[in-house]
């Protein structure tokens, strides 16, 4: 299904971009959230006229993205959990609970926008956790696990 792209989308590609995708994708995903729109000749004209105010919108996301990703990188994050007396974690820590820890701080982000590749943080310890506020701005943050007394 082809559709004209409204927005950068993460290994899609930028605004404006004509681009081929599944039609499970686009009808659940990025119609529905406004990131894309059907590539038909109406729309074709349409998103001509709108080009640059539709750059214009993605400029200031990204102006936005970079000062959020500022005030999160200052930010130290860490989060006390329970452990065993052996020092293992009851459980895990997750994208929610790294998402409660900055809202904590006074940044609110979307816990869609943690990145775990190695799936939930299990151990003790300080880790490096991505954060991506914008698909350009992406940022590491140190995330501190330590044992609540």
């Amino acid at each position: 299904m082809e559709l004209i792209l409204l927005e950068k989308v993460t290994n899609l590609g930028d605004p404006g971009d004509l681009v081929n995708v599944k039609s499970g994708y686009a009808r659940n995903f990025l119609v529905p959230s406004g990131k894309a729109i059907y590539a038909n000749e109406e729309n074709k004209l349409e998103y001509e006229k709108r080009k640059k105010e539709l750059n214009k919108a993605e400029e200031e996301r990204i102006s936005k993205a970079k000062e959020i990703a500022e005030k999160t990188v200052k930010i130290k994050i860490e989060i006390p959990v329970t452990v065993s007396e052996e020092g293992t974690l009851y459980g895990s820590v997750g994208t929610r609970e790294i998402a409660e820890a900055i809202l904590k701080e006074g940044v609110e982000i979307e816990k869609s926008a943690i990145r775990l590749p190695g799936g939930a943080l299990k151990d003790l310890g300080e880790f490096q956790v991505d954060i991506e506020f914008h698909p350009e701005v992406i940022e590491t943050v140190s995330v501190s696990i330590v044992s609540q007394e």
